[in-house]
């Protein structure tokens, strides 16, 4: 499977992409330090600065799984919550890139503070586009990180390529990991249109110490971490769909 990666930061979707056996053949970013760190972690991945510049013979066809982590500002309670007034609202771009390239896999990644600003619009422009979509709110505590930091997942597929039987379903993975079948003793997932209800608990907080350590580089790669998905959370939505798409295949034989 080839996986395209919008949005790259770090790498944290390609790392998960790398566990789960599948192919990362381009990045979209345009963080100069990121692009460093991309490089000496995926040597000859080509890199893309501005999204705005994918065109439709900018990366290698066809793309199974196309991801992206688009920018959370004009969403995060971190700032002033803009949505789409904000200029680094970048659905758009991204939803523009996945008409091109028409990926049978799209995972998207946000903060919570997209469920009122703008998650209506993203799945709508799914939908029209010929998507079923699935959201998922997945907290890092999830996969026994040391805090909370609830995200938004997007999973989505075509629905004139995949029916019921294709769709986006937990694998025995994810059940043994805990993001489906619950994680009891910290927090549990749920799903936004309420099968599973938040199970609030309190959570360790985080040992870093934000204080001047000597680290090189120490605002980049803060910056950089705090950007990143959580790529242990990717890795079994990454492998869950690679259990679908090995099922298609014996179907087809």
């Amino acid at each position: 499977m080839k996986h395209l990666d919008l949005f790259s930061g770090i790498g944290g979707f390609a790392l998960a992409a790398r566990w789960s056996g599948i192919e990362t053949t381009g990045f979209v970013e345009i963080d100069s330090y990121c692009q460093k760190v991309l490089n000496k972690n995926f040597p000859n991945v080509p890199i893309i600065g501005d999204i705005k510049d994918v065109k439709e013979d900018t990366f290698k066809r066809p793309i199974d799984i196309l991801t992206g982590g688009f920018p959370c500002q004009p969403f995060s309670v971190a700032g002033k919550q803009r949505g789409k007034e904000d200029e680094r609202y970048l659905w758009d771009s991204m939803c523009n890139v996945i008409k091109e390239y028409k990926p049978t896999w799209i995972i998207g990644e946000n903060v919570t503070g997209i469920i009122d600003l703008a998650l209506t619009d993203v799945l709508s422009s799914l939908e029209d586009i010929g998507y079923q979509t699935q959201v998922f709110i997945i907290p890092a505590c999830a996969v026994d990180a040391p805090h909370r930091r609830d995200r938004v997942w997007i999973i989505a597929n075509p629905t004139s390529v995949n029916g019921d039987e294709y769709a986006f379903k937990p694998s025995s993975e994810m059940s043994k990991q805990g993001i489906w079948g619950l994680q009891l003793r910290r927090c549990d997932m749920y799903e936004i249109n309420g099968e599973f209800n938040l199970n609030k608990r309190e959570i360790l907080e985080s040992s870093i110490c934000r204080r001047n350590d000597g680290i090189p580089y120490r605002v980049d790669r803060l910056k950089c971490l705090g950007n990143s998905i959580v790529p242990q959370i990717a890795y079994i939505i990454m492998q869950s769909i690679a259990d679908i798409e090995n099922s298609k295949q014996k179907g087809f034989t």
